[in-house]
């Protein structure tokens, strides 16, 4: 916090999503001039940033992210060997190709087995490489049926340069981060300090001015949730920062790496009376609202009420355009899902890879309420 009173963003050259045209950052002396976050309809959050465009998580796809619409701009965060936060979801690599790695002659040797979430995995991770050398690396495309054409343009970065994305938009752009993979970061990360990956986390944020309850007017100056799947990080981070924090639900098979109950116990009326103390929202998978059988909605379960009627919001993912992730129902049209799950389901946020098509679906429909 600088004398003056506001935050100084530090410098930061970003690359352009049309080339790599870069400026500085300015400071923050003009926040009060900026369009302020809407509030009135289900946020537009973009998962990795425009992943459906870009290689995920880098400053071409959050970038283009905001100039699309997106309200909130999300991310998964790591650390470094040397304990820097990075934006990264995948605690290797090489999974999927997200990056460049096996083309590093120098770095063949540090490939490691190492037990994630009770599963043994073998690749190169995250925790094994400094900064320093995580940005040589290039990301590319997860999907191989998206646009290749940026593989290997794009660095890995750090999450205050995501924070500097955000904070350097033209109107108020929120910020979405999880707390990624807690218990093995913690375990194969130390800090000389002695603090956790939770304590780092909650620093970085705080150290750009992030703070304050839900719809509180600092929480609307520079909006953030703060997210993650092990129940424990979100509990814990209460004491550290009063942001609002979503509990993301995976299969309700599956078990949380930090408490080891299932997703269904975590979806139960007593554990929802519970967390609902510590967060704002829950972030489930699709299909635990609506299950699926042979790619047709079948069932829509009882979560979505069973939040709201503890006051809890609920941001589902992912919502993807193409066709092998449309459900049948919507005959291949990504607009059909996005009625049915803001209209029939009543969502209050998604995570989508498709920020400008989920913004021009928003901006379309309130056209047509505004004609009637």
């Amino acid at each position: 916090m600088s004398s003056s009173g506001f935050v100084l963003v530090p410098f930061l050259i970003l690359l352009t999503v049309r080339g790599c045209v870069g400026r500085p950052l300015p400071s923050k002396l003009h926040d009060s001039d900026k369009q302020p976050l809407q509030t009135s309809r289900p946020y537009n959050i973009a998962h990795r940033g425009a992943n459906g465009e870009f290689p995920e998580e880098t400053t071409a796809a959050y970038m283009r992210a905001i100039e699309e619409g997106a309200d909130f701009i999300e991310t998964d965060i790591l650390a470094s060997k040397d304990g820097v936060l990075i934006c990264s979801h995948d605690v290797t690599l090489d999974v999927n190709n997200r990056t460049n790695i096996a083309n590093f002659s120098q770095f063949a040797d540090r490939k490691r087995t190492y037990e994630v979430q009770g599963v043994n995995m073998t690749g190169w991770f995250v925790v094994d490489f400094t900064l320093e050398e995580l940005k040589l690396l290039r990301v590319n495309q997860r999907f191989s049926f998206r646009d290749q054409q940026y593989n290997g343009k794009y660095p890995i970065i750090t999450f205050e340069e995501y924070i500097s994305i955000a904070l350097n938009a033209e109107r108020v752009v929120g910020i979405y981060p999880e707390i990624k993979n807690p218990v093995f970061i913690n375990k194969h990360v130390k800090w000389s300090d002695g603090k956790k990956f939770e304590d780092k986390f909650v620093e970085t944020l705080t150290k750009y001015g992030y703070k304050g309850s839900y719809m509180s007017k600092e929480w609307l100056k520079q909006p953030a949730f703060v997210q993650s799947f092990a129940p424990s990080s979100l509990t814990y981070t209460a004491d550290l920062t009063d942001l609002p924090k979503i509990l993301l639900i995976d299969d309700v098979t599956v078990r949380t790496e930090d408490t080891n109950q299932t997703y269904y116990d975590i979806t139960s009326d007593s554990y929802l009376d519970f967390i609902k103390n510590y967060v704002v929202g829950i972030g489930p998978w699709k299909d635990t609202i609506v299950t699926t059988e042979d790619n047709y909605l079948n069932e829509v379960t009882d979560l979505v009420a069973n939040a709201h009627a503890r006051g809890l919001q609920v941001h589902p993912y992912t919502f993807r355009n193409e066709n092998s992730f449309l459900h049948l129902n919507f005959h291949q049209d990504p607009y059909s899902e996005y009625d049915y799950w803001i209209n029939k389901i009543g969502i209050d946020g998604l995570f989508t890879d498709f920020t400008g098509s989920f913004h021009d679906f928003q901006e379309w429909t309130s056209s047509l309420s505004s004609k009637n």
